[in-house]
């Protein structure tokens, strides 16, 4: 199973490139400079990691990502109720809604998405 978890600095790291993609590997060392404090080494070290892991592509000298912010998120969500909950979306509902109630637009947005996708 492909690994969907970013550490913090990692996931800094991850949005300036979604906010700003596409940019040059220049100007995203100049960015992390700025931003982070990295070194152009670090910046080029965590930007390979990530190219390896199919999150992003460094193409000729143009970083872009590979799936989108809100992909990686869903993809980060499936895996943490398959790890946690074996797969189980009602486990974890339910392990949720036991520590927060769930407001009425909640509820009404549950059932239209559950209406929507086959329910």
């Amino acid at each position: 199973m492909e690994e969907w978890k970013l550490g913090a600095v990692e996931s800094r790291f991850a949005d300036l490139i979604w906010d700003k993609e596409p940019l040059t590997s220049g100007e995203l060392v100049k960015l992390c400079g700025a931003e982070l404090d990295w070194k152009k080494s670090t910046t080029y070290t965590v930007l390979k990691k990530l190219c390896e892991r199919g999150i992003f592509q460094n193409d000729g000298g143009t970083v872009t990502s590979v799936i989108s912010r809100e992909e990686f998120y869903a993809r980060q969500s499936e895996q943490f109720v398959e790890d946690t909950f074996a797969g189980s979306l009602p486990a974890f509902i339910a392990a949720f809604t036991s520590r927060k109630s769930l407001s009425i637009e909640d509820l009404k947005e549950i059932r239209n998405m559950i209406d929507h996708y086959g329910g």
